[in-house]
């Protein structure tokens, strides 16, 4: 194929990913509002959730719908949450890195799951302080059974090709959460970690592999951590008090996973370079 031709394909599908990432954000809205509810997140059909009446299919195009409204219910001019065009549009975002990322291989639509995963997750987890077992019970098998599948298609582009790398980010993600919570409660008396968090480490171990584990904790604590902080500092010149400050962490560890996803071996090489570790050694196993 022409270069330019191949060019231009690149382009189309690029702009392609980004659409699909919208349209499967606009139903991750559903499930964002739905599944904390236990409510079926396939029926009825979308509807305002403070009038209740349905959503016209023309009024539920990602992103442009909630622009062309004004950000507000055609029905009952009630405003309509930013969430909707941020989830759509960061979905989109996500399929197109994924793309750009991964190019024509298997690993592009496992890992535009992946990413779906982590901002369903995300959202659940900062409006209902939850993380949804929808996503980490299926997840933490599938990427073990991918790692499988990586060993015997070396062309997958899959970051984990081999299943012990899987399952010992299986192990090494959900154990070392698991006992951080463990501590926190024998030494503060109250939890550290919640199990959502433990589930959620140990998929990303199996879909990203044992390296990634340190390297999402690290992450996701210094943004955690920065985050935290700067919440303390404003509240207190605000002149709130409080006792204690918790965040939901899952939103962290999605971020770190995400970032691992994108540019986990780089990091990685950076590390070793700072360190000056020759890569030769095999202290890092490349995935």
């Amino acid at each position: 194929m022409p270069p330019d031709a191949l060019e231009l394909l690149d382009t189309l599908f690029l702009v392609l990913s980004f659409v699909l990432g919208t349209v499967v954000g606009s139903f991750l809205n559903v499930c964002i509002c739905r599944l904390p509810k236990n409510e079926s997140v396939v029926h009825p059909r979308s509807r305002c959730p403070k009038c209740g009446s349905g959503i016209a299919w023309y009024d539920n195009i990602p992103i442009l719908s909630w622009l062309i409204l004004g950000a507000r219910c055609r029905n009952c001019r009630e405003p309509i949450s930013w969430q909707y065009p941020v989830v759509e549009g960061l979905t989109g975002l996500l399929f197109l890195g994924v793309y750009w990322r991964f190019g024509y291989t298997l690993a592009t639509p496992i890992y535009m799951l992946l990413a779906a995963g982590l901002v369903l997750t995300t959202f659940i987890d900062l409006t209902d302080w939850t993380i949804p077992n929808e996503v980490t019970y299926p997840g933490i098998p599938l990427g073990v059974g991918l790692s499988v599948v990586g060993m015997f298609y070396p062309a997958s582009g899959l970051l984990v090709q081999d299943v012990f790398h899987a399952l010992g980010g299986v192990v090494l993600g959900g154990g070392i959460l698991y006992l951080l919570d463990k501590v926190a409660l024998v030494f503060w008396k109250k939890p550290g970690m919640g199990f959502g968090d433990v589930k959620l480490l140990a998929m990303l171990g199996a879909f990203l592999g044992v390296i990634s584990v340190p390297v999402i904790i690290m992450i996701s604590s210094l943004v955690g951590s920065v985050v935290g902080i700067t919440m303390v500092i404003m509240q207190k010149r605000r002149g709130v008090v409080s006792e204690g400050h918790y965040l939901p962490f899952g939103p962290y560890l999605a971020l770190a996973g995400v970032i691992y996803l994108f540019f986990g071996q780089d990091l990685i090489d950076l590390y070793m370079g700072l360190m000056h570790i020759p890569q030769s050694t095999g202290v890092f196993p490349v995935q």
